[in-house]
């Protein structure tokens, strides 16, 4: 492993024990056992450096975490249906907040969203990321065709990414009130009969 690679190693594993804010560019360098000035090197900042290290966390880890841990249960859910697939899912997500990894990566993602505001380049870190998390986690629930029309592939991406960051909220801070898939899908159900237009 080269130094680049070790250096967004020791940024994912600072990120999760440490947290965004409260990483230094020692702390990364330790953790890499690389020299200091590798970071400038290779990244031109630190901020920069954990950004590419939250990236790799999200799109390498968590998706490959969350959508593997039912493994052929989850092939079983897809298989029978989308409704299934919802269930299913959220489930999976529900359950990743016992993996202390993934509870400490979802800390450091409230954090970051906390921090966005005082932030210009990590805003602009997670303005670039929007998109591509919004399809993944449409295609993910099961919620559209794959061949959808892309404006409604990221619409409802939008939707499922709200209702994803209320429900693990609810999961970490009151893990008894955070609901089931299948309570979801039943809201989801009942708000949209009531919102639709009368015919």
């Amino acid at each position: 492993m080269g130094n680049r690679e070790a250096l967004v190693e020791g940024a994912k594993a600072c990120l999760l024990e440490k947290g965004y804010s409260r990483t230094t560019a020692r702390d990364i360098a330790t953790a890499a056992g690389v020299s200091l000035a590798a970071i400038g090197y290779h990244f031109g900042s630190k901020e920069t450096l954990l950004n590419e290290a939250l990236r790799a966390l999200l799109t390498d880890e968590w998706a490959t975490e969350v959508s593997g841990a039912a493994g052929g249960d989850e092939r079983a859910a897809v298989a029978a249906g989308p409704h299934e697939q919802f269930v299913a899912t959220w489930g999976q997500i529900i359950d990743s907040l016992s993996n202390p990894r993934l509870k400490a990566l979802w800390a450091t993602q409230f954090e970051v969203l906390s921090l966005g505001a005082s932030m210009p380049e990590l805003v602009a870190e997670l303005t670039k990321m929007q998109g591509e998390a919004r399809e993944g986690l449409a295609h993910m629930f099961g919620a559209v065709d794959p061949d959808a029309d892309p404006a409604e592939v990221q619409a409802i991406g939008s939707l499922l990414q709200a209702l994803l960051l209320g429900v693990v909220a609810q999961g970490m801070f009151d893990p008894d009130s955070a609901p089931t898939g299948e309570q979801l899908a039943q809201s989801l159900r009942t708000l949209a009969d009531r919102i639709s237009p009368s015919a």
